[in-house]
């Protein structure tokens, strides 16, 4: 790195240090922060457009506030590179979501500058309303605490419910509204629009502020005719403005909207309101990729791009023909192809339609798709809506959010056994996403509740086949969960025929002990058994179990019988998956055959390359080979 480069940039180790230049010499940290993160980024890929978005938010906050004792919750953390490089983590941010490397996302485990976790949306308010709440009660008066969402996360219902306890529990939050009219897909639904439409001018919040300061101090102002006051002059402006400010009626003082790329005066802003009482949000219009052509012009492509030349904007492709295509495509062009032939399928998804490929039936039938924003609980709910009406949603979530919708789940689905397909993509270890985003839970939390049916293919074929089932007549909520990444099968489109509900299915004989898997780890465990059986000349059985629920109880007796040792091997934690429901089964039936599990241990799973993970979790071939051959 030159010397010279940055030469601003180069003497900032803390924040401490930022705060020592001038205002006039903030514009030139923003361009250096800017370029560095095109640096860094095009050669160790990662999230681009929406940290291009907050250069000047980040450096106004940590110029004006005293992190780290100030706190500034970031909402999903996409956008926090530049926090991170200004918080002391410049010369290790080459390690980026690498194994062992910085996290992905902010984390208080890595740094006292992160004040909370993020990688899910619409958490921020709420987390930061609870510190705000705790520094009063604790006496600390002079601690600020900034939550900053998005206009994607702020569609999110958890941002609503922090929002509707903010306005009615004392507090001194400030909530900072990054609004760039994206989420990683466009922003959708009417939020988006009326923030775009929201007008409060500088001029007037500065005549407020003053006016209030003054009849304070003489007296004439408390707290309680405070309130009524802002009651009434939001009523006023309310007629003036000709709409009503829906943060002002829950008595949240708004400012705003400002241009978020003006450093010196957002710094000011935040300078001037920082101290005021009583919850307050600031309103930001910003552009994702700003400062970066080609990011302003694609954002969504630019969401995490890959590698790029980070001078022409060219993105490093590697030519992927002769690969077998992302399970999320096989699920995209079938689901069209099913929509064709069945009038009665509708697509949702929250703010995921390129993410799970959703936009191929988006295209075609705009009228049948729905992207419902970053609000998995109501997608499902919706789901369930139209289910009951006779539609037959194919409702896609990531298998991580699909945590945030499970009570809609049971209460919504399962309980009135609607004809839901849920589809959960990325489930499994994801790679460098990291903890917050691996979809290791859902075979344990889905086994326990009435009336669903759970699935999970071995490769592309099993997956045209069980959509083809779960959209037949009475099949009732039926979930499916497939990985993120590339299947097996270059020749992948196959008849749409049904797989009979609960049936496995045996893949080889064997003598000597019984593999059991589930979905597509269980083409892992196939080259284990080929080596293993090469190595020791061992017979090994395989059976592609298929579905969790209902369980194949034939192919399970037939294990039972037969074998002393059955090895089971599922991409889902141990605890509560695939292997417990066959130990349960063993154990109900009076079997007793050595039972060895394989799967997510009981610990959350660090980010890096996902065979890096296999392996850290002793999921690996290695490791089956190893257990096959008596551990």
């Amino acid at each position: 790195m030159e010397p010279t480069k940055y030469s601003l940039l180069n003497t900032i180790n803390s924040p401490e240090d930022l705060r020592k230049l001038r205002p006039e010499q903030l514009p030139e940290v923003c361009r250096e922060l800017r370029e560095d993160i095109i640096d860094e980024v095009s050669r160790n890929p990662g999230h681009f457009a929406a940290n291009m978005g907050t250069v000047e938010l980040t450096v106004a906050l940590h110029y004006v506030l005293d992190t780290p004792y100030d706190r500034i919750v970031w909402d999903v953390g996409h956008q926090a590179y530049g926090h991170k490089i200004l918080t002391g983590r410049r010369d290790v941010f080459c390690t980026n979501r690498k194994l062992k490397g910085i996290r992905p996302f902010p984390s208080p485990e890595e740094s006292e500058y992160d004040t909370f976790a993020c990688g899910h949306a619409s958490n921020s308010i709420s987390a930061a309303l609870g510190m705000a709440v705790a520094a009063a009660r604790k006496g600390e008066t002079d601690r600020h605490v900034v939550a900053v969402i998005g206009d994607g996360s702020m569609s999110g219902g958890l941002a609503f419910e922090g929002l509707n306890n903010a306005s009615s529990t004392p507090n001194n939050l400030l909530i900072i509204l990054n609004d760039n009219d994206m989420a990683i897909d466009r922003s959708v639904g009417g939020m988006k629009q009326y923030l775009f439409n929201l007008t409060t001018t500088n001029r007037y919040n500065r005549l407020r502020f003053k006016l209030s300061r003054v009849l304070f101090k003489l007296g004439i102002l408390n707290e309680e005719r405070r309130k009524a006051l802002i009651r009434f002059a939001n009523s006023l402006k309310s007629i003036a403005a000709r709409q009503q400010n829906i943060f002002e009626g829950m008595n949240i003082r708004y400012f705003g909207p400002i241009d978020g790329h003006d450093v010196k005066n957002l710094a000011r802003v935040l300078r001037d309101i920082k101290d005021l009482k009583g919850p307050k949000i600031l309103h930001l219009h910003t552009v994702k990729g700003k400062g970066f052509a080609p990011a302003e012009q694609d954002p969504g492509t630019w969401h995490a791009p890959g590698r790029f030349n980070p001078e022409t904007g060219e993105r490093y492709a590697t030519d992927d023909s002769q690969l077998p295509p992302l399970y999320q495509d096989v699920f995209g062009e079938t689901l069209v192809e099913l929509a064709r032939q069945n009038p009665r399928i509708v697509g949702v998804t929250p703010a995921m339609l390129a993410g799970c490929s959703m936009n191929k039936m988006k295209e075609e039938m705009p009228g049948r798709t729905f992207d419902v924003g970053i609000a998995e609980g109501h997608a499902a709910t919706f789901s369930g809506g139209m289910a009951k009406e006779g539609l037959q949603p194919f409702c896609n979530i990531y298998s991580t959010f699909m945590q945030r919708a499970y009570d809609h789940v049971i209460h919504d689905i399962a309980l009135l056994r609607l004809p839901v397909v849920l589809c959960l993509d990325r489930a499994g270890l994801v790679g460098e996403d990291g903890p917050t985003h691996h979809g290791v839970f859902d075979l344990a939390y889905f086994r326990p509740i009435p009336n669903l049916t759970i699935a999970s293919p071995m490769d592309e074929h099993e997956l045209r086949r069980l959509m083809y089932t779960a959209q037949l007549p009475d099949k009732g909520p039926f979930v499916i969960r497939y990985p993120r990444g590339r299947g097996v099968l270059t020749d992948w489109r196959c008849p749409l025929e049904e797989i009979p509900v609960g049936k496995g299915r045996k893949l080889k004989e064997g003598t000597d002990v019984a593999v059991i898997t589930l979905g597509p780890i269980g083409n892992t465990a196939a080259r284990a058994i080929q080596r293993a059986e090469k190595e020791k000349g061992i017979s090994v059985a395989h059976y592609d179990l298929r579905f969790l629920k209902p369980l194949d109880e034939e192919l399970l007796h037939e294990a039972g019988r037969k074998f002393g040792r059955i090895l089971t091997v599922e991409d889902g934690v141990r605890q509560g998956g695939m292997g417990s429901a066959v130990l349960e089964f063993m154990a109900d039936h009076g079997y007793t055959p050595q039972v060895k599990r394989i799967g997510v241990p009981d610990a959350f799973v660090e980010h890096g390359p996902v065979k890096d993970l296999y392996r850290i979790c002793h999921m690996d071939e290695d490791e089956i080979v190893k257990q096959l051959l008596g551990g």
